[in-house]
């Protein structure tokens, strides 16, 4: 295991080759998707470090979990925390990008999950693979949506972790494709601070959507009720 790692309740994940560390925004991601824990089959979009891969493994029994990762240091540093865990016979990364994996696979997934990056303003930095891990450019929305279009059967879900200021645009890009969100959660760093993220899940059926909020911190360092209970199964100050 390399140096620089982030140790779960069941697992860890080593992050030092990868240009996203782990953050909270993959933890709630990977803590609050709905998943069946009857699901067959898992694909993680941009695994990355694995992370959202790894906790759904922790989650349910799905024989087949897939991560699918386009940088090589990332790649090999997601292989690496599959192989190291309790789960890695049930753990695979693709070294691709999802147009190609999309076009060549013929696989349908019951549930797919997706920490993209998403960052759409007109500016990026000098670190060529930190650029294609936060911003939107690198995996547009639509394309994203298209992918998992294809990718998804007929009853499976879809889970992402976006900015609450692109949750419109993200629904909308969803009914083009034929998936309608149905459960939101929002997030917020404290009680009466802006909303900063949303956790939204989509299927092929249309019904209600389920909303909700909670916040992150009563005061600084001082964690709320709601997100320790939803991360206390993963994170071992809880």
């Amino acid at each position: 295991m390399a140096l620089e790692a982030f140790q779960f309740k069941q697992f860890s994940v080593a992050h030092d080759r990868c240009a996203m560390k782990v953050g909270t925004d993959a933890v709630l991601l990977g803590a609050w998707a709905p998943v069946n824990p009857a699901t067959k089959s898992i694909l993680d979009i941009g695994s990355g470090s694995g992370i959202l891969a790894l906790m759904l493994a922790q989650r349910c029994n799905a024989d087949l979990i897939d991560g699918l990762e386009i940088d090589g240091e990332a790649y090999e540093q997601c292989v690496t925390n599959f192989e190291s865990s309790p789960w890695a016979d049930r753990l695979f990364c693709y070294h691709a990008s999802l147009k190609a994996y999309t076009n060549e696979m013929d696989i349908k997934y019951d549930f797919i999950i997706s920490n993209p990056p998403f960052y759409s303003e007109n500016f990026s930095t000098n670190d060529k693979l930190r650029n294609m891990a936060r911003f939107e450019a690198a995996m547009p929305f639509n394309e994203l949506l298209k992918s998992v279009k294809k990718l998804l059967s007929k009853n499976g879900r879809f889970c992402v972790i976006i900015p609450f200021k692109s949750e419109k645009k993200l629904v909308e890009i969803g009914k083009e494709n034929t998936l309608f969100s149905d459960k939101i959660l929002r997030i917020r760093g404290q009680k009466n601070s802006i909303i900063k993220r949303s956790l939204l899940s989509f299927s092929f059926e249309k019904k209600p959507v389920e909303i909700n909020e909670i916040y992150l911190e009563e005061k600084r360092h001082i964690h709320s009720k709601e997100f320790i209970n939803l991360t206390k199964e993963f994170y071992l100050k809880f």
